[in-house]
């Protein structure tokens, strides 16, 4: 016996949520199936309980500032544990919402994980499920080491499974996972250390924000030692952990290890070997422009496939794909350019289209910067001071802009509208005629010289 749909979305997160309800409203028999909890990493060990723990942290920077605006505030602590249960019981109220919306659309949720069959079937929990067209969309998870003391570490799964702040975290890792949890725990009272292989955070970043974060993230006390090939995680005194490099000094005292050098899509558990299915040496799904896979009638979006790996990209391309074959709309897809981003860093970082060396790769002596670094207005009275930092990346006569970087509060905010005016064509001229809303950090993108 099996069940037939139209369309069958392996994964319930952000892509395949997206997908299986544009199609329903096309009028397909949809279903979505999924072995943990509806809304995935986003939503459960991502964008969502990192934000909320971001708030948290840029409260605990607040509270230090308020004093320098006159408040008389007495801080009692903070409370990890309160903090995790309003977290926790937050996101189990997107699940409950993401069921309900699945139901609202009519499409069904199968839960369990799928194996193919064959090019048009899937098993889950020995029944079959069988459809026209199925669409891979089962992300990815944090990647771990393989060197002698690995299990004393955690993931960055594990950090939001934390029932208490650390004293003492090293952070494996420069990348942006690694730049945000350190912020994060920083802000809260934890001593933390990063530790890179190489010299540089945040690395396909342009360098004006390498920079500008590296310098913040050390005035701010985070340790961050450089060329740190960790080989072994030992015991220590008290049971805490010790940090062994290949050529260097011990590091010792943690009572926290966090891992964040990377992630690997969720593709090995799938049984591809039964459709002959492609993939990349590292795991990813290989796609064209259309999400389409070498085999006819599977489809990859999102994380799993390792292009562009963030939510709202996943969403966007499954509803596309939806369009494309439910919609009537056959060249329907995703442009992925010009795709903006933010690090929830303190102070954040937006991003869009190319950073400076990309520009000058592309275009050589075209290329021209206009940038910027100041001290925002909020800190005219704080003691504490962060530093905001703009780029615009421009090319040719008529200085067609190509990129836009920032490091800043309301960063992460002021980007989106940048975004959609780089994305239009925008040209340092039509930022110039723009009229300044005054005083702002913003304004300073539209009176760059």
């Amino acid at each position: 016996m099996n069940k037939r749909y139209d369309l069958i979305a392996i994964g319930g997160g952000s892509g395949g949520l997206a997908a299986t309800k544009q199609a329903a409203q096309h009028g397909a028999r949809s279903a979505v199936i999924e072995a943990g909890r509806l809304g995935g990493a986003c939503v459960n060990l991502g964008c969502v309980p990192k934000k909320v723990m971001w708030y948290a942290a840029g409260l605990g920077h607040g509270l230090q500032d308020a004093a320098d605006y006159g408040f008389g505030i007495n801080s009692n602590g903070f409370d990890w544990q309160k903090m995790k249960q309003g977290r926790d019981a937050y996101i189990q109220r997107l699940n409950r919402i993401h069921l309900d919306n699945l139901n609202k659309a009519g499409v069904d949720f199968v839960p369990g994980h799928a194996r193919f069959v064959d090019r048009h079937t899937v098993e889950v929990n020995g029944i079959e499920y069988r459809a026209e067209h199925i669409i891979i969309a089962t992300g990815g998870r944090p990647l771990q080491p393989r060197l002698p003391g690995t299990e004393f570490g955690i993931t960055s799964d594990g950090f939001f499974e934390l029932e208490q702040l650390p004293r003492k975290a090293a952070i494996v890792g420069g990348g942006y996972i690694a730049v945000e949890i350190a912020g994060i725990l920083n802000a809260l009272g934890c001593r933390v250390d990063m530790l890179l292989r190489g010299d540089l955070l945040l690395t396909p970043f342009d360098p004006l924000v390498r920079a500008t974060v590296r310098e913040q993230m050390a005035q701010d006390g985070i340790g961050i030692h450089c060329r740190f090939n960790l080989c072994t995680v030992t015991l220590g005194k008290n049971d805490n952990l010790v940090m062994v490099s290949e050529h260097g000094p011990e590091l010792p005292g943690y009572d926290c290890l966090i891992w964040a050098i990377g992630r690997i899509p969720n593709s090995d558990r799938l049984n591809l070997e039964a459709v002959d299915l492609i993939c990349d040496a590292g795991g990813a799904i290989l796609t064209d422009e259309f999400q389409n896979t070498n085999i006819d009638g599977i489809y990859a979006i999102g994380d799993v496939t390792g292009k562009t790996t963030l939510t709202p990209v996943a969403i966007a391309a499954g509803r596309k794909l939806a369009d494309r074959l439910f919609g009537g709309q056959p060249d329907s897809r995703l442009d992925y350019r010009n795709i903006p981003s933010v690090v929830f860093a303190h102070p954040p970082v937006g991003t869009v289209g190319l950073t400076e060396p990309q520009a000058r790769e592309q275009y050589g002596e075209r290329v021209k910067v206009y940038q910027t670094r100041f001290t925002g207005m909020y800190h005219a009275l704080t003691r504490h001071k962060t530093k905001t930092a703009m780029k615009l990346v421009c090319v040719g006569d008529e200085e067609k802009i190509v990129g836009c970087h920032i490091v800043g509060h309301g960063a992460d905010e002021m980007l989106q509208g940048f975004a959609v005016a780089i994305r239009m064509g925008a040209t340092k001229a039509d930022l110039d005629a723009t009229v300044a809303i005054h005083p702002t950090s913003a304004e300073e993108l539209v009176t760059l010289k």
